[in-house]
């Protein structure tokens, strides 16, 4: 198999562009392997980032804490815990009697919910009508969204306490629908 003689005759010719057309294709090939190389190691890093953070809600690794962040990172696990639904459902309402106690305020009733339409993609769901003062309504849902395990406040109805001659006294009744997932008996 021989080349083009016309291409052959012109190289042999002009050894200087035969040079050059070599480092070209160097140079081309070389680039080619940096970029291949530079595209391997962002995908490992990607997926070391993408490993840390299913460790991280799987609840196997404490969450890493950023630079400059005053805040605490809640601890355990992100699912509701226990062997049974019974026992999750009660873990559930535990967590958020606490949350509504840790504001000031006192829960009047309570519901659990382990059957319905959410329930079948694990979630469990409390129904709570409690009172709290108005200024611990925000920390109150800030408490029960921001740690752990994760929760979602479904539905939140409030009430404001009865005002007298202007002036508002007593506390607000809210009544919340929090939702949290169960992994089941694992």
């Amino acid at each position: 198999m021989t080349a083009n003689p016309t291409i052959e005759r012109y190289l042999t010719r002009f050894p200087l562009v035969a040079a050059a057309i070599y480092v070209a294709l160097l140079v081309l090939f070389a680039c080619i392997l940096w970029g291949t190389v530079i595209d391997m190691l962002e995908r490992r890093a990607a997926v070391a980032a993408a490993s840390d953070i299913l460790d991280q809600l799987q609840g196997r690794k404490p969450a890493a804490r950023m630079a400059g962040a005053s805040e605490t990172v809640p601890t355990g696990s992100p699912f509701l815990e226990g062997p049974t639904v019974t026992v999750a459902g009660a873990a559930l309402l535990q967590r958020m009697a606490g949350a509504v106690t840790k504001v000031g305020g006192n829960v009047l009733s309570s519901q659990v919910e382990l059957q319905g339409t959410q329930s079948k993609a694990g979630l469990i769901g409390v129904i709570a009508s409690c009172e709290v003062d108005q200024p611990a309504l925000q920390r109150l849902l800030y408490d029960l969204e921001a740690g752990m395990p994760f929760l979602f406040v479904e539905q939140l109805v409030a009430q404001a306490p009865a005002s007298s001659a202007g002036a508002t006294e007593g506390r607000m009744r809210v009544l919340l629908a929090v939702y949290g997932q169960w992994q089941g008996g694992k």
